[in-house]
């Protein structure tokens, strides 16, 4: 089974040069960003020659590059992406997204395929995004939890680097920190679980796509309550909706994924449909996706499950409903 990368509509593409999974690993229920076998062989040197990436600062209205505050020596060695919404006011405090790429993708990549800087600047919040280190087979990563996805054994704190980029970003602009949001697909749903599990004084909520908390629910110990919005195709064949392994471990099905949100969040009562609908992949029958959650929640704080029934890996994403959609969860929950 080969592993690949994210392609996008627009037919800008990453992924793996290798045509095997990591040496010693099997290739049952492995872990990329997969589309199809058929995306070409290319789409590494693509996603190399993408705009902005390999930490570039021409993407977008600024990059950081810790020259100000945060961890000047993370952001030196990987400069982010800022984007700031046309109608920024200095004088009010302003959310902050932060996005996490998929394995072997990259954050300009990525944002070909989220397209949340459009949502940006219709709903005035910045927009930040960077870049996993390349591992040996030169497919950027992120290190979130032991399933996904440091296939080679070369640890990174990706947490950190989430710490210089929040840093950075507000010793230059006026962040709201009630209203700290992260976002992520695959590798990047897994951090963007990891970083609600480590950072939950810090993030408000967070919408994963495709990603999935820690196996071991003793390993995510929130401080604070984080609201949970797991997006997930059950048709998945690369991040399964029921659960499987990469070749570094095994991952819990989506449905467990948000059963720990809930428990951790002090939810108590079972999941259960709460009657909205959404439509997720336009190659799909409309309102495919069905959404539920946790109706006794503590105040403020939900935990929800979006299933797309049908959906894959890489759902056709509707534009501007995706961003809608995650700014929607997202802005509905900030920190009390």
């Amino acid at each position: 089974m080969r592993f690949l990368g994210l392609c996008t509509a627009l037919l800008v593409g990453c992924g793996s040069s290798s045509s095997s999974p990591p040496p010693g690993h099997g290739d049952a229920g492995s872990h990329r960003d997969a589309a199809s076998p058929d995306t070409g062989a290319a789409e590494h040197d693509a996603a190399r020659k993408a705009p902005g990436d390999a930490g570039a600062t021409n993407d977008a209205d600024s990059a950081g590059d810790g020259s100000a505050s945060g961890d000047a020596g993370v952001l030196a060695a990987r400069p982010y992406t800022l984007h700031v919404p046309v109608g920024y006011d200095p004088a009010k405090a302003t959310p902050l997204v932060v996005m996490f790429h998929g394995y072997s993708a990259s954050g300009p990549i990525e944002e070909l395929y989220f397209q949340l800087t459009a949502t940006s600047d219709a709903n005035n919040f910045l927009y930040a995004y960077g870049n996993g280190l390349f591992n040996p087979l030169g497919d950027r990563y992120w290190n979130a939890d032991n399933a996904c996805c440091d296939f080679y054994n070369v640890p990174v704190d990706d947490v950190a680097y989430f710490d210089a980029i929040v840093a950075d970003v507000e010793s230059k602009y006026m962040v709201d920190k009630k209203r700290i949001f992260v976002v992520g697909h695959s590798n990047g749903g897994f951090m963007s679980h990891r970083l609600a599990c480590d950072r939950s004084s810090t993030v408000a909520a967070i919408v994963s796509l495709a990603g999935a908390v820690w196996e071991d629910a003793s390993q995510c110990n929130p401080t604070d309550k984080v609201s949970i919005a797991e997006v997930h195709g059950d048709a998945d064949m690369t991040i399964f909706y029921d659960g499987g392994s990469t070749p570094e471990g095994t991952y819990p099905a989506a449905t467990t994924t948000v059963a720990t949100w809930a428990a951790k969040n002090g939810c108590g009562t079972p999941i259960a449909p709460t009657g909205t609908t959404l439509t997720l992949d336009t190659t799909l029958p409309a309102n495919q996706t069905v959404v539920s959650g946790f109706p006794s929640c503590p105040a403020g704080i939900d935990v929800e499950l979006w299933t797309i029934h049908g959906g894959g890996h890489i759902p056709t994403l509707p534009y501007p409903g995706w961003g809608d959609a995650v700014w929607g969860f997202l802005s509905a929950h900030a920190k009390p």
